[in-house]
C-alpha cells in the first residue's frame, strides 16, 4: 500500500527543488497511530490534518483548522496521502512547486482508533466506508474527534471534522488562535518564512 498511495505524493512534487521529503523511508514498527498537523501557508492558511494509516499519512485539508468545541463542525478536504517523514516536515516550499508556501508543525502526538475498540474496523477500512474516529493524545489536542465523508467536489473528497462530546472538549477555547507557535521549533510562521 505505502508505495501505490506515495504515487500522486512524488507525481507533484521535484525533489530538487522542494526540502519536502521524497518518501523513501521504510516503515518503524515501533511507531506507530502518529499523528501530526501542519499549519500550511499556500495563498490560502489551512491546517493539514494527517494520521498514520498502512505506513503512509493519510491527509486532509481543514481551511479553519482543528476546534476544541463539539459545536463546531470544520471541512476537511481528503489530499493526497504523504509519507511518514512529512510529520517531521517544517520549513518554505519554494515558488513555483505545488503547496508553495510556509510549513509549521502545529501540533503532533499519537491517536487510538474508537472505531477499532468498539467495532474491530482497523483505519483502512474506516477511511474506506468514511467514517474515521479517533482519540488524539497531542501537545495541544486531545480527546476524540471524528472525520465524516460527506460527498465530493471536482473529484476530491470532502470530509467534516468534528470534535466529540467528551472530557476534553472545551468550547471556550480556541487553540488555533491562542497557540500559533510550532510544537518541533518554537517558532511562529513569520520566524520560519525568514529561515
Amino acid at each position: 500500500m505505502p508505495e501505490k498511495s506515495l504515487e500522486e505524493y512524488k507525481k507533484k512534487r521535484n525533489f530538487q527543488q522542494t526540502s519536502e521529503p521524497a518518501g523513501d523511508e521504510k516503515m518503524d514498527a515501533r511507531k506507530k497511530n502518529q499523528f501530526v498537523i501542519q499549519k500550511h501557508d499556500a495563498g490560502n492558511l489551512h491546517y493539514d490534518f494527517r494520521l498514520q494509516v498502512g505506513g503512509v499519512l493519510a491527509s486532509w485539508a481543514v481551511p479553519k483548522g482543528p476546534s476544541a468545541d463539539p459545536s463546531e463542525k470544520r471541512l476537511a478536504m481528503r489530499t493526497e496521502d504523504h509519507p511518514l517523514s512529512y510529520g517531521n516536515f517544517e520549513g518554505v516550499i519554494p515558488q513555483g512547486e505545488y503547496g508553495a508556501g510556509t510549513v509549521l508543525i502545529w501540533d503532533r502526538g499519537r491517536f487510538r482508533n474508537l472505531r477499532e475498540e468498539k467495532e474491530e474496523k482497523d483505519m483502512e477500512a474506516s477511511l474506506e466506508d468514511g467514517k474515521v474516529e479517533v482519540w488524539l493524545e497531542g501537545e495541544k489536542l486531545q480527546g476524540g474527534y471524528v472525520l465524516i465523508r460527506t460527498g465530493k467536489d471536482n473529484g476530491q473528497e470532502r470530509w467534516l471534522l468534528k470534535k466529540m462530546k467528551d472530557e476534553k472538549a472545551d468550547a471556550r477555547r480556541n487553540p488555533i488562535s491562542t497557540e500559533p507557535k510550532s510544537v518541533q521549533s518554537g517558532k511562529t510562521m513569520g520566524e520560519i518564512r525568514k529561515t
